[in-house]
């Protein structure tokens, strides 16, 4: 490789705790790009019943960073919020480029990464969560636009179908 050419790598930034937000805005104010990939989780309050969202990191402590380690480890490692670059030995562990790529591409168009069981017409299921904790049903379909899916609950003598959240499910074998 010659030695006036950067290479631009992916690194694994494990960051101080609960400041993965502060140390990847700080790597974009060095021009670095940084990608934190966040999911949002669905959760019931248990004595309203009232939905509510929770944000939190793919990987809780750690983001990914491009830049050329060589030039930039240093400054890297003591921005803000970072707490180390992920290494073995006395080199930075550059990610393999495809491996963010498969990451990105999991994110949806609200910014966060969608996680969570591929489900077919027909698969029974078991709701985890909210007002229909524990009960047993067969997965239909989804709700075009939304992440809903309905379900036919199924219990002694009685049947009924249900538009639930896709993350309040599970397969059951």
């Amino acid at each position: 490789m010659d030695q006036g050419k950067q290479e631009l790598r992916w690194h694994v930034i494990h960051t101080k705790p609960n400041q993965e937000a502060r140390a990847e805005s700080n790597l974009r104010a060095w021009n670095v790009e940084a990608f934190a990939p966040k999911v949002k989780e669905s959760r019931f309050k248990l004595h309203t019943g009232e939905r509510t969202h929770v944000i939190k990191p793919l990987f809780p402590g750690y983001i990914f960073a491009h830049f050329d380690a060589d030039k930039m480890l240093h400054k890297i490692h003591f921005t803000r919020g970072v707490h180390c670059v992920v290494h073995f030995g006395e080199k930075a562990t550059p990610v393999d480029d495809e491996v963010i790529r498969l990451i990105q591409s999991q994110v949806a168009e609200d910014g966060f990464i969608r996680l969570g069981e591929d489900f077919k017409r027909g698969d029974k299921v078991v709701i985890k969560d909210g007002p229909f904790t524990g009960l047993n049903g067969i997965f239909e379909r989804r709700v075009k636009d939304m992440d809903r899916v309905m379900v036919l609950l199924t219990a002694v003598k009685y049947q009924s179908r249900i538009l639930t959240e896709s993350a309040l499910i599970k397969k059951i074998a």
